[in-house]
């Protein structure tokens, strides 16, 4: 329990800061940046082995977020787990930041791959999965798909490699908030059922609340211990989570926010610092 209310406070200051950084340039993609707070949560603060004093170092987990255009969600994390000053949070997206919109492992310390073109990133963790095995590294390749990723052809050719190739230092999660920019993703373009489309792939499959610290430890761990292939862990979330009046809307995919809706997100975290 001590664990779980630990990474509960990481996935609120996550969220928090994520508020902050795309408050400071007053647009952004701020509801699929908070859907995604609490596995961030797990990554960064429990089961990655990370060190944010030696970005590059070797023998690190990496992560690749396809959904790139949620980078400021990762940005938070990041900071507060000290790759870079909080307060640089405060620059997305400005004239010679180091913190576009959208990922980019040349100019921010801790991006392990740029990302932003959706259906690109299980390829990328692929092929760094397939690249480990061959140099004998350790490492283990996490990636975080969104639901328009799985939309994209190229997703499905990497889930078909990755499963012939048994790579078992792959894991997977899909941030399954059922919207996007155009409507509901059931309108735009039904995935169904996404658990047993990797399972045809050759993957071990979970489900979880993508809210729920437990479960998702529980299934961290269930794919930690699955030696044979790779895991893809389909994460119920909500699009907005943690801002009451952005939850569940397909206006805040994208948003500009004013004042208002800014002070009223403000307020929910007791102050932006």
């Amino acid at each position: 329990m001590e664990k779980i209310a630990y990474l509960e406070e990481k996935a609120f200051e996550i969220r928090k800061q994520t508020v902050r950084c795309i408050a400071s340039i007053g647009m952004g993609h701020i509801g699929g940046s908070l859907s995604i707070a609490d596995i961030l949560a797990v990554l960064y603060f429990d089961e990655m082995k990370t060190d944010p004093k030696n970005p590059k170092w070797q023998e690190r987990d990496r992560l690749v977020l396809s959904k790139g255009h949620a980078g400021p969600a990762l940005y938070a994390a990041l900071a507060l787990k000290g790759y870079f000053p909080v307060d640089m949070l405060d620059t997305l997206n400005k004239p010679g930041t180091m913190l576009p919109s959208h990922c980019d492992m040349i100019r921010t310390p801790g991006i392990d791959m740029t990302t932003g073109s959706l259906g690109q990133g299980l390829s990328a963790a692929t092929g760094m999965a397939l690249g480990a095995k061959l140099d004998n590294n350790q490492c283990r390749i996490f990636c975080i798909l969104g639901e328009g990723d799985n939309q994209e052809g190229q997703t499905w050719e990497a889930a078909m490699y990755a499963g012939n190739q048994k790579l078992n230092n792959l894991i997977a999660f899909i941030d399954r908030n059922k919207l996007q920019i155009d409507g509901t993703v059931n309108e735009v373009n039904s995935l169904g059922d996404l658990e047993a489309k990797y399972k045809a792939f050759e993957w071990y499959t979970q489900s979880a609340d993508g809210h729920d610290i437990g479960q998702i430890l529980g299934a961290v761990k269930n794919a930690v211990e699955e030696k044979s292939r790779p895991s893809m862990i389909v994460l119920n979330t909500i699009k907005g989570k943690g801002v009451d009046f952005m939850e569940n809307k397909i206006e805040y995919h994208h948003a500009v926010l004013n004042e208002e809706e800014k002070n009223k997100a403000y307020a929910i975290f007791g102050g932006i610092s």
